[in-house]
């Protein structure tokens, strides 16, 4: 079965902070199931996908650059098959993501979405947004500098102020969320749902996870996160995905992050075969 030929992208390391090697891991693990499946897959960097066309027509990828999302794009237009989607990588940029997931009614905090040159501390007064989060609008977090806790309207307008110092021109600004926070990661499909307590295993990516501190584990309805999660999936248009969420002491939930292709580092030999059979699965269905 080796005519199945599957070019696979590598995430670029700029776009895995703190995660290079755990971003690695699970695409190589995928790799070599779908290799045991009889596929050949070469392998590229981003890099090198964006400079040298690729000749596969099958293409599985980890990418976040701009310019190797507009070829995936180009690519899907033209007919190939490519998973995540270019299309759903863009709509996983926060902006993006924020409207699509309030506008098709998945629980997700109160939102602004702002230019970083605005005054924002009256806006925030007005919406009694006390304590909030600053998050890029336009791309995908690269720095921790990208993600940033807010605990009053004067520290908000002085991190947007840096942001806009940085060259970051749109931002969203998140209502501070008080619960437990829950880290998942999933298939589209339903074929595969892990969730866990990011506080209490250890995995931090920035080690912003600290501030919603011990969970309570608090009582939630676990199924009814599965589907709302492969719910996001689709309205984002992304197969494989993590992200997180707060469980609110009345035991409802709201997502606050969404990611296509997450590391799934807790998890990643366990999931991985449920990946390569989710990604074997969409071949055949084509």
């Amino acid at each position: 079965m080796a005519d199945i030929k599957i070019a696979g992208i590598m995430r670029a390391g700029a776009f895995s902070p703190n995660h290079i090697g755990n971003d690695a891991a699970i695409f190589n693990i995928v790799a070599e199931q779908l290799r045991k499946r009889g596929c050949e897959m070469k392998i590229y960097s981003e890099e090198q996908f964006s400079a040298t066309p690729v000749g596969e027509n099958i293409i599985l990828n980890m990418c976040r650059e701009r310019r190797s999302i507009e070829l995936l794009q180009k690519l899907e237009d033209n007919g190939a098959m490519v998973i995540n989607s270019g299309y759903g990588i863009e709509n996983c940029t926060r902006e993006r993501m924020t409207r699509i997931l309030l506008g098709s009614n998945i629980p997700y905090p109160e939102s602004l979405i702002v230019d970083t040159d605005e005054a924002i501390r009256d806006r925030l007064a007005a919406a009694h947004m006390e304590q909030c989060w600053i998050k890029r609008g336009e791309a995908h977090s690269m720095h921790k500098e990208d993600v940033s806790y807010c605990r009053h309207p004067e520290e908000a307008q002085e991190v947007l102020q840096e942001y806009f110092l940085r060259g970051i021109k749109r931002a969203v600004i998140n209502r501070h969320l008080e619960g437990d926070l829950v880290k998942f990661y999933g298939l589209a499909d339903g074929s595969y749902f892990l969730w866990f307590y990011p506080f209490r295993s250890g995995h931090m990516k920035y080690g912003l996870e600290a501030i919603n501190g011990k969970p309570a584990e608090i009582p939630f309805d676990a199924e009814q996160l599965e589907a709302t999660c492969n719910k996001a999936a689709e309205v984002l248009d992304v197969k494989i995905y993590g992200g997180d969420c707060i469980i609110a002491p009345d035991g409802s939930f709201s997502i606050i992050d969404f990611n296509d292709w997450p590391s799934f580092a807790p998890c990643r030999n366990e999931a991985a075969p449920y990946i390569a059979r989710h990604i074997m699965n969409a071949i055949k269905n084509r």
